[in-house]
Protein backbone atom coordinates (compact mmCIF):
# COMPACT_ATOMS: atom_id res chain seq x y z
CA UNK A 1 0.00 0.00 0.00
CA UNK A 2 0.50 3.96 -0.14
CA UNK A 3 2.98 5.11 2.63
CA UNK A 4 1.37 8.26 4.16
CA UNK A 5 3.35 11.61 4.19
CA UNK A 6 5.08 12.81 7.21
CA UNK A 7 3.88 15.60 9.10
CA UNK A 8 5.97 17.84 8.44
CA UNK A 9 5.85 17.09 4.78
CA UNK A 10 1.90 18.19 4.98
CA UNK A 11 2.53 21.44 7.08
CA UNK A 12 4.89 23.04 4.66
CA UNK A 13 2.16 22.86 1.50
CA UNK A 14 -1.03 23.81 3.63
CA UNK A 15 -3.36 26.24 2.27
CA UNK A 16 -3.60 30.11 2.19
CA UNK A 17 -4.72 29.98 5.53
CA UNK A 18 -1.26 29.80 6.82
CA UNK A 19 0.67 33.45 7.19
CA UNK A 20 3.34 34.08 5.37
CA UNK A 21 6.78 33.62 6.63
CA UNK A 22 8.05 36.98 7.58
CA UNK A 23 11.62 38.01 6.44
CA UNK A 24 13.52 39.30 9.21
CA UNK A 25 15.27 41.82 7.02
CA UNK A 26 12.01 43.20 6.00
CA UNK A 27 10.69 43.37 9.11
CA UNK A 28 13.62 45.49 10.27
CA UNK A 29 13.44 47.52 7.40
CA UNK A 30 9.75 48.62 7.89
CA UNK A 31 10.19 48.76 11.80
CA UNK A 32 12.78 51.71 10.90
CA UNK A 33 10.92 53.12 8.47
CA UNK A 34 7.48 53.59 10.74
CA UNK A 35 10.27 54.75 13.40
CA UNK A 36 9.63 58.75 14.21
CA UNK A 37 10.20 60.24 18.06
CA UNK A 38 7.21 61.00 20.09
CA UNK A 39 5.83 64.24 20.02
CA UNK A 40 6.96 65.66 23.54
CA UNK A 41 2.83 66.40 24.42
CA UNK A 42 2.02 62.94 24.35
CA UNK A 43 5.19 61.99 26.35
CA UNK A 44 4.56 64.24 28.88
CA UNK A 45 0.97 62.50 29.28
CA UNK A 46 1.86 59.04 29.45
CA UNK A 47 4.47 59.76 31.24
CA UNK A 48 2.23 61.85 34.19
CA UNK A 49 -0.06 59.03 34.02
CA UNK A 50 2.97 56.10 34.73
CA UNK A 51 4.31 58.48 37.86
CA UNK A 52 0.90 58.95 38.93
CA UNK A 53 0.36 55.53 39.19
CA UNK A 54 3.81 54.31 40.44
CA UNK A 55 3.16 56.94 43.31
CA UNK A 56 -0.13 55.86 44.23
CA UNK A 57 1.36 52.00 44.70
CA UNK A 58 4.20 53.62 46.66
CA UNK A 59 2.18 55.54 48.73
CA UNK A 60 0.23 52.81 49.93
CA UNK A 61 3.39 51.35 51.07
CA UNK A 62 4.57 54.75 52.77
CA UNK A 63 1.85 55.45 54.42
CA UNK A 64 2.03 52.55 56.89
CA UNK A 65 6.17 52.77 56.90
CA UNK A 66 5.77 56.58 57.32
CA UNK A 67 3.18 55.98 60.39
CA UNK A 68 5.87 53.65 61.84
CA UNK A 69 8.56 56.10 61.53
CA UNK A 70 6.86 59.24 63.02
CA UNK A 71 5.62 56.86 66.00
CA UNK A 72 9.08 55.75 66.61
CA UNK A 73 10.29 59.29 66.85
CA UNK A 74 8.04 60.60 68.93
CA UNK A 75 8.33 57.92 71.59
CA UNK A 76 12.17 58.99 71.16
CA UNK A 77 11.10 62.61 72.02
CA UNK A 78 8.84 62.02 74.66
CA UNK A 79 12.29 60.08 76.48
CA UNK A 80 14.04 62.98 75.76
CA UNK A 81 11.80 65.26 77.73
CA UNK A 82 10.90 62.82 80.49
CA UNK A 83 14.99 63.20 81.17
CA UNK A 84 14.64 66.48 82.28
CA UNK A 85 18.18 67.46 80.10
CA UNK A 86 18.92 68.94 76.72
CA UNK A 87 19.87 66.21 74.52
CA UNK A 88 19.94 65.26 71.19
CA UNK A 89 17.20 63.41 69.65
CA UNK A 90 18.10 61.85 66.00
CA UNK A 91 15.48 61.57 63.23
CA UNK A 92 17.60 59.43 61.62
CA UNK A 93 19.03 56.06 63.68
CA UNK A 94 18.95 52.00 62.75
CA UNK A 95 14.96 51.75 63.09
CA UNK A 96 13.67 55.05 60.42
CA UNK A 97 17.04 54.20 58.51
CA UNK A 98 15.44 50.29 58.08
CA UNK A 99 12.27 52.10 57.46
CA UNK A 100 13.55 54.14 54.84
CA UNK A 101 15.47 51.46 53.06
CA UNK A 102 12.41 49.59 53.21
CA UNK A 103 10.63 52.62 51.25
CA UNK A 104 13.42 52.65 48.56
CA UNK A 105 13.19 48.91 48.11
CA UNK A 106 9.47 49.35 47.53
CA UNK A 107 10.16 52.26 45.11
CA UNK A 108 12.55 50.41 42.82
CA UNK A 109 10.91 46.98 43.03
CA UNK A 110 6.91 48.57 42.11
CA UNK A 111 9.38 50.36 40.06
CA UNK A 112 10.70 47.60 38.30
CA UNK A 113 6.96 45.59 37.88
CA UNK A 114 5.17 48.77 36.77
CA UNK A 115 8.32 50.52 34.28
CA UNK A 116 10.77 48.00 33.37
CA UNK A 117 8.87 44.38 33.27
CA UNK A 118 6.00 46.17 31.13
CA UNK A 119 8.53 47.89 28.68
CA UNK A 120 10.83 44.31 28.43
CA UNK A 121 7.83 42.44 27.40
CA UNK A 122 5.60 44.95 25.59
CA UNK A 123 7.69 47.78 24.84
CA UNK A 124 5.59 49.91 27.06
CA UNK A 125 4.00 51.09 30.22
CA UNK A 126 -0.21 51.52 30.86
CA UNK A 127 1.07 55.55 30.51
CA UNK A 128 2.47 54.84 26.88
CA UNK A 129 -0.34 52.39 25.72
CA UNK A 130 -3.01 54.78 26.65
CA UNK A 131 -1.31 57.67 24.74
CA UNK A 132 -0.05 55.06 21.19
CA UNK A 133 3.89 55.43 22.27
CA UNK A 134 6.35 52.66 22.95
CA UNK A 135 10.23 52.52 23.66
CA UNK A 136 12.14 50.98 21.40
CA UNK A 137 15.90 50.21 20.76
CA UNK A 138 17.92 52.76 19.14
CA UNK A 139 19.24 50.05 16.49
CA UNK A 140 17.12 47.20 15.99
CA UNK A 141 13.95 49.27 16.72
CA UNK A 142 13.16 46.20 18.56
CA UNK A 143 11.53 46.15 22.21
CA UNK A 144 14.46 46.81 24.24
CA UNK A 145 15.73 43.96 26.50
CA UNK A 146 15.01 43.40 30.22
CA UNK A 147 18.68 44.51 31.24
CA UNK A 148 18.02 47.80 29.07
CA UNK A 149 14.63 48.35 30.59
CA UNK A 150 15.90 47.97 34.01
CA UNK A 151 18.51 50.36 33.00
CA UNK A 152 16.45 53.09 31.89
CA UNK A 153 14.66 52.50 34.90
CA UNK A 154 16.99 52.61 37.57
CA UNK A 155 18.30 55.89 35.64
CA UNK A 156 15.07 57.70 35.64
CA UNK A 157 13.97 56.33 38.90
CA UNK A 158 17.52 57.31 41.04
CA UNK A 159 17.61 60.05 39.49
CA UNK A 160 14.13 61.30 40.06
CA UNK A 161 14.92 60.62 43.62
CA UNK A 162 18.09 63.00 43.05
CA UNK A 163 15.93 65.80 41.82
CA UNK A 164 18.31 65.73 38.89
CA UNK A 165 15.23 63.97 37.08
CA UNK A 166 13.81 67.40 35.93
CA UNK A 167 16.98 67.71 34.23
CA UNK A 168 16.85 64.38 32.81
CA UNK A 169 13.68 64.68 31.16
CA UNK A 170 13.72 68.19 29.99
CA UNK A 171 17.10 67.04 27.90
CA UNK A 172 14.38 65.36 25.37
CA UNK A 173 13.66 68.90 24.57
CA UNK A 174 17.21 69.73 23.16
CA UNK A 175 18.45 66.43 22.01
CA UNK A 176 18.61 65.62 18.00
CA UNK A 177 17.54 63.36 16.43
CA UNK A 178 15.74 60.93 18.48
CA UNK A 179 14.65 63.37 21.51
CA UNK A 180 16.62 61.24 24.01
CA UNK A 181 16.58 61.42 27.64
CA UNK A 182 19.31 60.81 29.90
CA UNK A 183 17.54 57.51 30.62
CA UNK A 184 16.75 56.50 27.31
CA UNK A 185 20.85 57.10 26.41
CA UNK A 186 21.75 54.90 29.32
CA UNK A 187 19.34 52.11 27.82
CA UNK A 188 20.19 52.85 23.97
CA UNK A 189 16.35 53.11 23.40
CA UNK A 190 14.29 56.15 22.05
CA UNK A 191 10.04 56.62 22.67
CA UNK A 192 8.40 55.85 19.50
CA UNK A 193 4.66 57.76 18.43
Amino acid sequence: GRGRRPAASRARRAGPHRPPVDDPFQQLARNQASARPAGLGKRFAARLVDNLLLGAVVGAVAVPLSARALDHIDRKITAAKETGETVTVWLLDSTTGVLLGALLAAFLLLGFLLEALPTAKWGRTLGKKLFGLDVRDIESHDTPSLGAALRRWLVYGVLGLLVLGVVNVLWCLFDRPWRQCWHDKAARTFVAG
